[in-house]
């Protein structure tokens, strides 16, 4: 089936540079959390399905298993064969997974819901960062408002007024009769007590 557009469009995502291959290349763009969609193959081993599941996991990435077996799969890619694949791009994940919901609405329907709402929330954040971007090229600004008045009030009192706390004066005693040059003992305090002559 290589002239299935499902196929067509994972070779698109391949020469656009959305999408990463075999176990390893899956496994870093999971754990990076760039991952948007990882595919299985059809006929992968149960251990190859384990570690796409736990990948999938560690990216919080949807992750579904395509009709399509690991020779087609690694034929639209140029390699042998395929096992699993992550795709990078929102939008290229949410346009394949619609495709495949037309031909199975049960099984892929939620999935491609889910990824056509992350991709179009994607694509507002793309339009704004470049309107702001063309904003700061040519200099456009907010437009001037005068700042707000600040309002005039009388002094407000509220409850009662606090007294204020007398200072403390030294009491009578050895503090009191320190001289002011006197050093204290080791972390600055002050030494108690007699020397003993041996």
């Amino acid at each position: 089936m290589p002239n299935d557009p499902i196929l067509h469009l994972l070779g698109l995502a391949k020469k656009a540079g959305r999408l990463e291959a075999g176990e390893e290349p899956v496994g870093a763009a999971c754990r990076a959390r760039q991952a948007k969609l990882l595919l299985l193959a059809a006929d992968a081993a149960p251990n190859s399905r384990r570690r796409a599941v736990h990948f999938a996991e560690a990216g919080d990435a949807p992750w579904l298993e395509a009709p399509f077996d690991k020779a087609e799969l690694g034929f639209i890619l140029g390699r042998s064969s395929c096992a699993m694949l992550a795709l990078t791009d929102a939008g290229f994940s949410a346009a394949i997974v619609e495709k495949l919901a037309l031909r199975d609405p049960g099984k892929y329907g939620p999935a491609a819901q889910g990824l056509r709402e992350k991709a179009d929330r994607a694509l507002q954040r793309q339009r704004e960062r470049r309107q702001h971007e063309k904003n700061l090229r040519e200099g456009k600004k907010k437009p001037w408002a005068p700042p707000p008045k600040p309002k005039e009030e009388g002094p407000v009192q509220r409850g009662k007024p606090r007294p204020q706390k007398a200072r403390r004066r030294p009491k009578d005693g050895p503090q009191a009769q320190r001289p002011a040059s006197a050093k204290g003992g080791p972390g600055g305090r002050r030494l108690t007590g007699t020397f003993r002559k041996p």
